[in-house]
């Protein structure tokens, strides 16, 4: 008890002295490693486990290897998308980021899943959560993203077992697998993955059964700059849609470097598809954008049906259970089977 209240303080202690604050766009972190408490990043590694749900184990992720000593039952998750992925995985999430879609509660779209959140607590906003809540939390694992944290981890690994993805996104999937690594639930993550997979193949199925093709499709989104943003293929919304089996129209623009493609007021076209799914980041710099474009003559020359859709599932909540929230719009949307499991 001594040794812990000692952590305690000494990594408290640092944050207040230096006012560290988490790293929102990727920098380089300069803080030289640290052995840490029990079971962090920077002790000697263990052998890695031989097989499912075997500790203690050692998972290799964005920021080097980890050992965990036992199976976690407590995790703090630093990132929504991790959130919905621990929950996913039938384990406890007892501490969280807050971040435009979770606020003072987590969002509706985890509701399948808040049977393990039930002790959830915020540690602050994701750009700046707090060490000294996480602390009291007493969890046994603390995940995020490297693009998210990077600067945060030797000290969040002087907590407790501190895993790092590289970033979040069109990785989602991944993602969850290395959360079934760290929570010895690989075969779980695999399940859900392809129950997913399978769930978003049969919805594509009865569209083209229905209308005899899948039609072309279009992301567009309004998040406050002077654009409006196309979300390309390898974005989170776009990959749910192309697991569906939806195309994009033949010589609309894309990159390979991002996720998106600005478009502006004159080349409006470029948003056409059979269909476009409209998102609108919820900020008083939002509507007069939104406004400006759909007044323009081009905006009301898209042949595409339009379809209003959340920001916060479609946008924001980069996991299996956001996605599971898109695949139930597209059912609603093309008025087919849900194809949920029984």
């Amino acid at each position: 008890m001594r040794a812990l209240r000692a952590l305690t303080v000494g990594v408290v202690g640092a944050v207040l002295s230096i006012g560290l604050t988490a790293c929102s766009s990727g920098t380089s972190g300069t803080s030289a490693e640290v052995s840490g408490g029990p079971g962090g990043s920077g002790a000697t590694p263990a052998p890695a486990a031989s097989g499912v749900g075997v500790f203690p184990r050692t998972v290799k992720h964005a920021m080097g290897e980890t050992v965990i000593p036992a199976q976690p039952l407590r995790v703090v998750a630093l990132d929504q998308s991790f959130v919905d992925g621990v929950l996913t995985l039938e384990t406890d999430v007892v501490g969280y980021t807050t971040y435009r879609s979770i606020e003072e509660k987590l969002p509706d779209y985890l509701n399948p899943v808040l049977a393990h959140a039930k002790e959830a607590k915020s540690v602050g906003t994701l750009e700046q959560p707090s060490l000294e809540q996480i602390v009291a939390l007493k969890p046994d694992l603390i995940v995020s993203a490297k693009v998210r944290h990077e600067a945060l981890y030797d000290k969040l690994s002087q907590i407790a077992p501190t895993v790092f993805s590289e970033t979040t996104g069109a990785l989602w999937k991944e993602n969850l697998r290395l959360m079934g690594q760290a929570l010895g639930k690989e075969d779980l993550a695999e399940q859900k993955i392809k129950a997913y997979q399978d769930r978003a193949a049969a919805i594509g199925a009865s569209i083209k059964a229905k209308d005899g093709e899948l039609p072309t499709v279009s992301i567009a989104r309004f998040a406050g700059e002077p654009t409006v943003r196309l979300y390309v293929e390898n974005s989170y919304s776009g990959l749910v849609l192309k697991d569906v089996g939806f195309p994009r129209p033949e010589g609309q623009p894309t990159v390979s470097d991002s996720i998106v493609v600005n478009i502006s007021q004159e080349n409006i076209s470029q948003l056409d598809a059979e269909h476009i799914f409209v998102a609108a980041y919820d900020d008083p710099s939002v509507g007069p954008v939104k406004e400006k474009f759909e007044a323009n003559p081009l905006w009301g020359k898209l042949k595409g049906v339009k379809h209003d859709v959340s920001d916060v599932t479609w946008m924001t909540a980069v996991g299996i259970q956001g996605a599971h929230s898109i695949l139930d719009d597209l059912a609603k949307i093309f008025e087919v089977d849900p194809a949920k499991a029984a």
